[in-house]
């Protein structure tokens, strides 16, 4: 752990796991810049407004406005030292049921929104020569779920670009990792953070019908705890050696190793056609 206080940038700090990792940063001493759509007023009210937070009003689909806030962070603290993307929002519907726009505009958020506020704070890491890029992914990036298929598409991409990122990056002295969250008890199955399709197709009721019921339930019962995942980013910034990887709850895990041992047999099953398709002149 080092003494010298970092400079955090978090996206979507104003309520859930971003406003928990806010809560977690500033306890350590850090400085943080949160990024919230709405009232920066709004959330330095709940924090007290403390010396070491800087809010920041930013729409991550806006490059624009990504990059004045960038501009913001580095002219006040000088440098920019984690960087959590962890604005987004989810989309529960069956992928027919998903139009265009409702597509269009999840990703424009989840990834688009991502890239935006990664492009833009990049350029001062790498003058550095060093710095953290954390982006928050989720279980449904991990493996599909029935209904999820559209917002899991997204966090799929999260998955790929910080694999990628995290290979480019090395050699800079810049690490990137994707933390999966599990189902964690927060406000992400509530209507301020979940949109439903505005279509409905009858014949999946069964399917993707059932998953609308059971978010409704799960609503505040899910397992993971936000202020212990909030801790465990915390510790990720500080670590010498991060992963690429970080599934966060045991749910996470499990779904994860379930579709690993799916994939291992279906493996085995089509290993000769798998094998059969390169040019007889390979070995």
């Amino acid at each position: 752990m080092s003494n010298k206080p970092k400079v955090w940038f978090i996206t979507g700090a104003s309520r859930g796991i971003g406003l928990e990792i806010v809560k977690a940063v500033l306890k350590t001493g850090d400085i943080v810049v949160a990024t919230v759509r709405g009232s920066a007023e709004n959330l330095l009210k709940i924090l007290g407004n403390p010396d070491n937070l800087s809010v920041i009003v930013l729409d991550i689909t806006n490059e624009q406005q990504a990059t004045e806030a960038t501009k913001q962070a580095i002219k006040r603290f000088g440098r920019i030292d984690v960087l959590v993307n962890n604005a987004g929002y989810g989309l529960l519907g069956a992928v027919e049921e998903t139009s265009a726009d409702e597509v269009r505009k999840n990703f424009e958020t989840n990834v688009f929104g991502l890239l935006n506020v990664t492009r833009s704070i990049l350029p001062y890491m790498r003058k550095a020569g060093s710095g953290h890029i954390i982006n928050i992914s989720s279980v449904g990036g991990l493996s599909g779920y029935i209904g999820w298929g559209v917002y899991g598409a997204t966090k799929f991409a999260v998955e790929g670009l910080t694999e990628s990122l995290a290979l480019e990056l090395a050699p800079l002295g810049i690490n990137a990792t994707v933390v999966a969250p599990g189902f964690f008890r927060t406000d992400f199955l509530d209507n301020s953070s979940l949109f439903e399709t505005q279509t409905i197709i009858s014949d999946y009721a069964k399917t993707v019908g059932e998953m609308r019921s059971f978010a409704k339930d799960a609503n505040k019962k899910q397992p993971g705890d936000p202020v212990k995942l909030a801790k465990a980013i915390v510790l990720l910034a500080n670590t010498n050696k991060p992963p690429i990887h970080l599934p966060l709850g045991k749910d996470a895990l499990q779904k994860y190793r379930e579709k690993t041992n799916v994939f291992e047999n279906e493996i085995k099953i089509w290993e000769d056609v798998i094998t059969s398709t390169d040019h007889d002149d390979v070995i």
